[in-house]
This record gives C-alpha cells, structure tokens and sequence, in this order.
C-alpha cells in the first residue's frame, strides 16, 4: 500500500488538493499535527470536494507517535535539502508499506528528522534558485513515479465510464 505522509502541513488548499490526489491513486493519507487549518475550513472542503470520504486519512499528534505506529516498510523523504535526484530512487515492490515523507509549506521536514535518513532523502530537481514546488505538486509527482514503478497496481487506464456513454457508441 501506498502512504503519502504529510508533516505539519499549513495550507488547506494543498491539503485538500493531495486528499484528491489520494483518493485518485487509492492510497492512504497520514497527516502529522499540528495541522495550520481545521477540517471545516471552506478552503480545505473546496479542494477536496467530497473526496475526503473516500480516503483512508489517520491524523497524528506528531512524528513520534506516528513512526511508533508506521514502523515497516519502505519510507522515502522528499525535501529540498536531498542529496539524491528523485528519479534514483527505487521503491520497493514487495514492500507491505512504501511510506512517501512530505514537510511543511514553510519550512519542510525539520532537519533533526531528515539528517537521519538522508540515504533516503530525495530532491525533485529546478532551477537552483528556487526554494520549492507547491506541496500538493511535490506529491503528485512522487507519488506518480512510485506508482509507475510498482505498475499501477489496482489502478485503471481506462476512461471512467460514468458519465462517458459517448465512448461506448
């Protein structure tokens, strides 16, 4: 199973955007407080639409608590501090768990939790003078690549057929 981790995230339009994003790609979302916003932010609820009912969403009261409870797998750090290029990164396809590590809008993941896994801590390449992309951005290509290299599984490359009946003619 696929996990996108978001640690203390801030912005509740990133937020709801991965939420979609999550249940699109039939993973889990595990969001580590605190967070900058509240569940019945009008911000949040626009983004994710009702797709907040479809996924599986386990909140945290910080990142102790949450490798307490996520102890096996794979789990990969993306961070502008990364020392390898996102696209050397190799997930594990008979891992139970591939766990994908995201940090804060402002700040990222904080330094004492990166310098402890900066072999697995990966860097989405840009121009050098710029700081980062947009979060809700950072997950869709990470967790695209991963999905990629697990092939898809579970996942259809068919046109959705609700509201499609042109197809079909």
């Amino acid at each position: 199973m696929l996990n996108v981790v978001l640690y203390e995230p801030e912005i509740p339009q990133n937020t709801g955007n991965i939420i979609r994003t999550c249940m699109a790609f039939n993973m889990r979302l595990h969001l580590i407080e605190p967070l900058g916003f509240s569940f019945d932010d009008k911000y949040l609820k626009r983004a994710h639409m009702d797709y907040v009912n479809e996924c599986d969403i386990t909140i945290y009261k910080n990142y102790d608590e949450f490798k307490e409870k996520n102890q096996k797998g794979q789990f990969v750090y993306f961070s502008r501090y990364g020392l390898h290029n996102f696209s050397e990164c190799v997930f594990n396809k008979e891992a139970e768990e591939i766990y994908l590590l995201f940090g804060k809008e402002s700040t990222g993941i904080p330094k004492e939790i990166l310098s402890g896994h900066l072999d697995e801590a990966f860097r989405l390449p840009m121009r050098a003078d710029a700081r980062s992309l947009n979060l809700s951005n950072c997950v869709a290509i990470g967790s695209y690549e991963c999905l990629r290299q697990i092939g898809f599984d579970g996942l259809s490359d068919k046109e959705v057929i609700k509201g499609a009946d042109w197809l079909l003619k």
